[in-house]
């Protein structure tokens, strides 16, 4: 019975395949055919619809844009397979798609789903690491950076970067966009999206952990703010994420450290914990109990400004649920809510 149900639906795609000279045809019976069936994705792609596909949309041709559409859908269901991927990729479907997404008429209501699944396809895609070649070929990248405030696909641009982070060449390319860096470190802070901090957080931790020169230029970015919040205020994930990169910078700041010290001070410690106790500096002499002061001063000044930290965070996550719930504007936190964020401690900090 399997078998001969493979057998039948073999000869209709061959059916399928010899309509290639009627292009709507082909394509609209070819994608209703592999939505009602899965098992034939892998059939479709062995038998070189990939490529009479593009064909179709080769110059001179004058292509009909729901024949694009059609097509861009095609390569969303059968990129999800995963033998499929290697072959779809190297095909040159890659640059249609990119093409696609770059020539959408924004104000159209059907260039909205097209987007989509342009978007799905590369994700889809880019999972397998033969592929990123070919996406890096592109100018892919840079749009996607550009794109990361479209809120309607920021979800879906920051999942295929985090397939794309994976790589060398990727991060190159995510580091030759100007203000890359910047604009994932805003994502940081988008309280009202969780997933999208999560994989912001999660392409920052990679490209930290992999490169000094970046690890800088996220601290001269002034992300350190956004990680200490996310850890108090982010999900389970960018808290452990968040904290990951943090110390990332203290592991650096104590090489600084250890590598700036001279044979006579061996007795001091070589790193620079955020939460030092009075005996993490040695009396070598008279001016012990002077360090140990400067210490406490200095520590006071951390925990006031975490403690601002949290008490603001607090502050504008009650003015969002105020906006939600539909009160007055100028509704102010009673003396109540200020005297409990201000009384916030700093014990639960994951570092």
């Amino acid at each position: 019975m399997v078998y001969s149900l493979y057998i039948s639906n073999s000869i209709v795609i061959f059916a399928i395949f010899r309509l290639i000279n009627y292009r709507e045809i082909f394509v609209f019976s070819l994608y209703l055919f592999l939505w009602l069936f899965c098992r034939n994705k892998a059939a479709i792609v062995k038998i070189g619809a990939v490529h009479k596909m593009l064909k179709l949309i080769e110059p001179p041709c004058v292509v009909d844009s729901s024949v694009s559409e059609a097509i861009v859908a095609n390569f969303l269901g059968l990129s999800a397979l995963d033998s499929n991927k290697p072959i779809i990729g190297s095909s040159g479907a890659i640059p249609f798609l990119v093409r696609t997404l770059k020539n959408l008429d924004n104000s159209s209501k059907s260039s909205s789903q097209v987007k989509q699944d342009a978007l799905r396809a590369l994700y889809n895609l880019s999972i397998n690491q033969t592929n990123i070649s070919f996406v890096l070929e592109t100018d892919l990248v840079a749009f996607l950076i550009n794109s990361i405030e479209d809120m309607g696909v920021s979800e879906r641009v920051l999942s295929i970067l985090s397939n794309l982070v994976s790589s060398p060449e990727g991060r190159k390319a995510i580091n030759a966009v100007k203000d890359a860096i910047t604009i994932l470190i805003d994502v940081l802070n988008w309280t009202d999206s969780p997933e999208c901090q999560e994989k912001a957080s999660y392409i920052l931790m990679i490209m930290a952990h992999k490169a000094y020169a970046d690890r800088q230029a996220m601290i001269e970015a002034g992300i350190v703010s956004s990680l200490l919040e996310l850890t108090l205020v982010g999900t389970a994930l960018a808290q452990k994420r968040a904290s990951r990169i943090l110390q990332c910078f203290r592991l650096d700041k104590g090489k600084q450290v250890s590598g700036g010290g001279g044979g006579g001070n061996l007795g001091l410690t070589v790193s620079a914990p955020i939460c030092a106790s009075s005996s993490s500096f040695v009396k070598t002499d008279g001016g012990g109990k002077e360090c140990l002061m400067e210490e406490v001063n200095t520590m006071s000044d951390e925990k006031k400004a975490v403690k601002q930290l949290v008490q603001q965070s607090l502050q504008n996550n009650m003015m969002k649920i105020v906006k939600r719930a539909n009160l007055r504007q100028d509704f102010v936190p009673s003396e109540r809510f200020a005297s409990l964020t201000s009384s916030s401690t700093t014990k639960s900090l994951p570092f």
